[in-house]
This record gives structure tokens, C-alpha cells and sequence, in this order.
């Protein structure tokens, strides 16, 4: 797990921002890839990654139900 990634979800954060969204990804993509910045002939395979897991993050937090809150 990266420890720069932190929770989204209520009640550990509550006003999530599209940044903190795309940040999460961006630090999961350079994780698994090993690279902080990819070479330019990777560059589009690794932005692609960042958006596809911004915008799957953004869906599961969307329909996650945390239990308990109001």
C-alpha cells in the first residue's frame, strides 16, 4: 500500500475534491509502474492509467455505503 495514499471515503474524509481523487490515482500508477514519471514513448500508457482509476475511484466512492452516517 502506498502511505502517501490516503482514505476517500466518510468518515476518515469527507469533502473529497476531483485533485485528491486524481492525486490518489497518480500515486497508485507510480507505484505499481516503479516509474515517478514515465519516459515519453510511456507517457500516454501511463496517463490512461491515472484517468481509468481517477474515474473507477470516483465510482466506487460514489456508490459506497458507509453505514452509521447520515
Amino acid at each position: 500500500m502506498c502511505r502517501s495514499i490516503k482514505t476517500l471515503r466518510p468518515p476518515y474524509s469527507d469533502d473529497v475534491t476531483d485533485e485528491d481523487v486524481r492525486a490518489a490515482a497518480l500515486q497508485y500508477v507510480r507505484k505499481i509502474s516503479g516509474f515517478r514519471a514515465p519516459a515519453s514513448h510511456n507517457a500516454e500508457a501511463f496517463d490512461r492509467a491515472v484517468e481509468e482509476i481517477a474515474r473507477s475511484t470516483a465510482a466506487l466512492l460514489e456508490t459506497l455505503e458507509v453505514r452509521g452516517r447520515r
